[in-house]
């Protein structure tokens, strides 16, 4: 049945609103989980006896459970109910908070990363997935999705403030001590407002799939995040990576042949989903590198404290939110596509123009705020656009998977751009005084991952715009939410 946007269809009810806050403050919390202990990592370290080679499992333990395991509960929640998901994830996250707070050990503090990343794999999917049932397809959720894009990016960009702020005055036990009020309150206010959403279609679990995926996602960040500490030609990288790939290969061939998969192929060739979380992994991926890189250049260029620094990633969070907020005016003009595809370039040109970033302070300042500030707006749209864009013209009973691999394409691209962009930073270092760069060479080797980012960044532009079939602006799309076999139809069309 076709569908206008009437004015009325163009407001949120009470119901919708009351969802929409809570879902969106779980998204927020988790962002802000990813970057809150950046800050922190050091006094983390010395309180627990870290070692210096070891500190960095405090990050990569979260990212890793993260990542790994966001595939499989998105579907998961798709089989026993999107809202228990959520809630049950939201219980792990106050629980294993509050254990991290209290932690007297690196053991104890890991198994609470590892708990708060189990957490993250589980709500993220189910919250987003829960997001795209309660809208229906079009403006409302195009304006849902886009405030869920700007929390992330806002909740990323002030997670490194909240935590330099808690660590100073209080501890840093406190980054973990937050969660855990916030979480008992949108853990209730879930039962409150959320209803169940659950596919009509109640297949059983693809095992062999789950398994396949769920390793060899595990195998990939993991084989990631040691690029940084072993280099790309050390055997526990590439021998990791390989196994990725084979493992992944073997689930793809399982897919093939499961009489229920856990990811149908026709969904994993639809042009939009290939191609809308391409543009997610490159716009997520290279803003969390662009983050580190500037960390290096502001304390160890410029000189600014860690407070400092924090503060003025507040810049790209404003920006982050204004693109959030103006998002579904742009899409309802461009269509996702376009949107997409203005998004990264904008993001692209702001990353690479800091290759001319020198060592005057106030000429560095001045050119950071404005660039992370509009590039923050840009990245916030190519959010929006790739959350629409891989989340569209798939049925109801399949939103979990299409969230399930959006999410993922987020945890990946968080994970995935830091460890890269510091092996391409540490190429241009030069000579090395006791394993520490001069401050000409982190001038150097930042600026020169800042330009490769945004090359990189603009190459993924071009595919988009070169790939991905052009859709008709949001607002203006007639019968937006296919179900059953037109759905069926769509999916496998794209997949062609």
């Amino acid at each position: 049945m076709s569908k206008t946007s009437s004015p009325d269809s163009l407001r949120m009810t009470g119901k919708q609103k009351a969802i929409l806050l809570v879902l969106l403050g779980a998204q927020f919390m988790f962002a802000v989980d990813f970057s809150i202990l950046t800050v922190a990592l050091p006094k983390i370290g010395d309180d627990l006896g870290f070692g210096i080679d070891s500190l960095q499992w405090v990050v990569s333990a979260f990212a890793l459970t993260a990542a790994g395991f966001m595939l499989l509960f998105g579907r998961i929640g798709d089989i026993i109910g999107r809202k228990k998901l959520f809630l049950v994830g939201m219980a792990l996250l106050t629980v294993s908070s509050l254990i991290g707070g209290l932690a007297t050990s690196p053991e104890i503090m890991l198994a609470a990363r590892i708990a708060q990343g189990l957490a993250t794999a589980i709500v993220t999917p189910s919250g987003m997935a829960l997001i795209t049932t309660s809208f229906e397809e079009g403006p409302l959720r195009t304006k849902a999705l886009g405030l869920n894009g700007a929390l992330l990016s806002l909740g990323f960009a002030s997670g490194a403030i909240l935590g330099g702020v808690l660590t100073d005055l209080l501890s840093w036990r406190w980054d973990f001590f937050i969660n855990v009020p916030v979480g008992v309150v949108l853990f209730f206010a879930g039962i409150a407002v959320i209803s169940e959403s659950v596919s009509d279609a109640r297949p059983k679990l693809d095992v062999p799939g789950a398994i396949t995926v769920t390793a060899g996602l595990l195998a990939f960040v993991f084989g990631i995040t040691g690029i940084e500490r072993n280099g790309w030609a050390a055997p526990q990288t590439w021998g990791t990576l390989l196994l990725a790939a084979v493992l992944l290969a073997a689930f793809y061939v399982i897919e093939l042949k499961s009489p229920a998969p856990l990811a149908p192929v026709a969904i994993l060739k639809s042009n939009s989903v290939k191609w809308g979380n391409l543009g997610g992994l490159l716009t997520f991926s290279m803003e969390s590198a662009l983050s580190f890189l500037l960390t290096l250049y502001m304390q160890q260029v410029l000189e600014l404290t860690a407070f400092q620094t924090g503060l003025m990633f507040g810049f790209l969070g404003l920006g982050a939110f204004l693109g959030g907020t103006f998002a579904s005016k742009i899409l309802a003009r461009t269509g996702a596509k376009g949107a997409l595809v203005l998004g990264l370039v904008i993001q692209a040109l702001m990353t690479g123009a800091l290759f001319w970033l020198g060592e005057n302070k106030t000429a560095g300042i001045v050119a950071i705020l404005i660039t992370t500030f509009v590039g923050g707006f840009g990245h916030v749209l190519a959010i929006v656009a790739y959350s629409v864009t891989a989340t569209s013209g798939i049925d109801d009973s399949e939103q979990g998977l299409a969230t399930g691999l959006a999410t993922m394409t987020q945890q990946i691209g968080f994970t995935l751009g830091i460890p890269i962009m510091s092996a391409v930073a540490a190429s241009q270092y030069g000579e090395l005084t006791d394993g520490v760069a001069s401050v000409a060479g982190v001038l150097t080797g930042t600026t020169f991952g800042m330009f490769v980012d945004g090359l990189i960044v603009l190459g993924g532009a071009l595919l988009v715009a070169l790939f991905l079939r052009a859709d008709k602006p949001v607002a203006a799309q007639s019968d937006p939410h296919p179900t059953g076999a037109v759905a069926d139809e769509r999916i496998l069309a794209d997949a062609k």
